[in-house]
């Protein structure tokens, strides 16, 4: 019955805002918390006499294992970096974790139109060199580790590249699947928000105000804001999904797209060690796909400068560095280990 899960839901809500506000224990986000958990209960209480009114019977609420793990490591690790499990089990106000470097909340502004004002740029480039990068490394290093076995070039390029797909295509699923688990959860959460946005609209905006109030805007300035934008659907919906549930939207991309790029990605770094054995460079193969891989390493070490402020020349040396000691390693255990098949 569609009213009892929604009872039971809003119950444990209140028992993890509960359990957060102990966490917080005497912090501004204290109060924010147990006025959360307040409003969870009468959410809880809506639903009750809908339950009631179809029919139904409530049990008492007993939280079930799900909610007592999770409060357990919210006592442990606090409720910080547990909020993305809070975010998927009805805990609002989320949005409270997230800060700038001198710990004060950023706040999400919404144009005159509603929309998210801020801009998340080279998420794409970055994703694209790391992408790169572990191909690169996974594949030099699986190439090293069997020509130190002493294996014939053409042993080296099946291997090679059976490793080049299995690893792309085990990037591919990874991304695929870590995008669609988060896209499954946000559509299940705004689902909810709608529906309770459409049954009770003045208790979602009161909540949004509590979270508004927790940022340090005065009670009424926080009110009239809320009643604003709860006006407008659409509005409200992006609005309660950043504020209370501390996700973007906008961040959300397409699964198959997330795969079909890491893939690409991993590939054009995989490629770049085997490229001497495609085209048959005989007993200097090797050598030259060293050589390669070296440059390649220096590359993506000095690209990554672009997002860390070092010197980037340092930074293409540590990770040439990085991936000589993994390439040295694996191809000491291939001779350790490895017979000619020559």
């Amino acid at each position: 019955m569609h009213e009892i899960t929604s009872w039971f839901e809003e119950m444990r809500a209140a028992y993890l805002y509960r359990a957060v506000a102990r966490a917080e224990a005497g912090t501004p986000r204290e109060k924010l918390f147990m006025e959360l958990a307040g409003e969870a209960e009468g959410q809880a209480g809506i639903w009750a006499d809908k339950a009631r009114a179809a029919g139904g019977s409530l049990p008492a609420f007993v939280p079930d294992v799900r909610a007592r793990i999770v409060a357990g490591l919210v006592r442990s690790h606090g409720p910080r970096k547990l909020r993305t499990v809070l975010a998927a089990m009805k805990v609002r106000g989320m949005s409270v974790y997230t800060a700038n470097s001198t710990g004060q909340v950023i706040p999400h502004h919404l144009d005159d139109t509603g929309h998210h004002s801020g801009m998340s740029g080279g998420g794409n480039l970055r994703a694209a060199v790391f992408g790169i990068n572990d191909g690169l490394i996974s594949n030099a290093s699986l190439i090293m580790g069997v020509a130190g076995a002493s294996a014939d070039a053409a042993t080296i390029l099946l291997t090679g590249t059976a490793g080049l797909v299995a690893g792309a295509f085990s990037m591919a699923a990874g991304e695929y699947v870590s995008m669609r688990s988060q896209r499954e959860m946000f559509e299940y959460q705004i689902g909810l928000e709608r529906d309770e946005l459409a049954a009770y609209p003045e208790e979602e905006a009161h909540e949004l105000a509590l979270i508004y109030e927790a940022r340090g805007i005065s009670p009424e300035e926080s009110q009239r804001m809320a009643q604003t934008v709860i006006t407008d659907p659409e509005r409200a919906l992006d609005a309660l999904a950043r504020e209370e549930l501390g996700l973007n939207p906008e961040d959300l991309g397409s699964p198959w797209g997330a795969a079909i790029f890491s893939f690409l990605a991993f590939a054009a770094g995989g490629v770049v060690p085997l490229l001497p054995f495609v085209f048959g460079a005989g007993g200097i193969a090797l050598n030259i796909a060293i050589g390669l891989t070296a440059v390649a390493l220096f590359a993506v070490g000095a690209t990554l400068s672009l997002f860390t402020g070092r010197n980037a020349m340092l930074s293409g040396l540590r990770m040439l560095a990085i991936g000589a000691a993994a390439g040295g390693v694996t191809f000491m255990v291939g001779r350790m280990l490895g017979v000619s098949v020559a």
